[in-house]
Formats: C-alpha cells, sequence, structure tokens
C-alpha cells in the first residue's frame, strides 16, 4: 500500500460501498493510534485525541487541520478546548469508511509528527 501521505482524497458523492472490517483493519495499521469507532447508527468512523499544553496550541493545531481538509475536500467533526482537540473522520455520503478517510488521518498525524 503506497504511503498514504502521498495520496490525495477522491471527491465521493455516494454509490462507493463503505470499507468492511477486515479492509478497515488493514488501513488502520497504517495510521498512528486512530480508533475505529461503531456509532449508534452502525456506522464506522476514525477517532483521536491530541492532548496540547493549552488553547492557543489547541487552536493552532485545529486550524492547522482546517487547511487540510480544505485543500483534500474532506471535511471531518473537530471539538477542542483548552488542551485538546478531537477529531472524528468518516465519509457520510458513504455512512462509512473508505480510503479517503485515512489519506485525512495520516496528513493529520504529520502535523503532530513534524
Amino acid at each position: 500500500m503506497t504511503d498514504l501521505t502521498k495520496k490525495k482524497c477522491v471527491p465521493c458523492e455516494g454509490g462507493v460501498i463503505p470499507f468492511d472490517i477486515s479492509e478497515i483493519h488493514k488501513y488502520q495499521k497504517k495510521v498512528d493510534g486512530w480508533e475505529v469507532i461503531k456509532n449508534n447508527n452502525d456506522i464506522f468512523f476514525l477517532s483521536k485525541k491530541f492532548n496540547f499544553k493549552n488553547f492557543l496550541d489547541s487552536q493552532s493545531f485545529i486550524n492547522h487541520v482546517g487547511k487540510i481538509s480544505e485543500d483534500e475536500g474532506h471535511h471531518p467533526d473537530i471539538s477542542f478546548g483548552w488542551g485538546y482537540a478531537e477529531i472524528k473522520i468518516t465519509t457520510h455520503a458513504i455512512e462509512g469508511l473508505s480510503e479517503n478517510d485515512f489519506i485525512l488521518a495520516a496528513k493529520i498525524d504529520q502535523l503532530i509528527n513534524a
């Protein structure tokens, strides 16, 4: 599998089958510390909490995540506050996970690992 950070998210308008659990686990090995969660509607998503030393660091991180998300055309759910940020990613159009979700997760991880 190619390095996910070198790939670009592909626009998804639906009509694509979401990854099954086997494919999810295969891709999960390529991202660092992202948890796979199933919500009440049986939709899988990636979730990760990031910790920071203060509010400004959290906000700066989220601003960078926003820039990456716009560049990729793939937008996560984000919550943040003093010393933390939590990001949840799924492909809403297919109600599940696709390669795009893992590409975005890998690119977000690059911010922390840079």
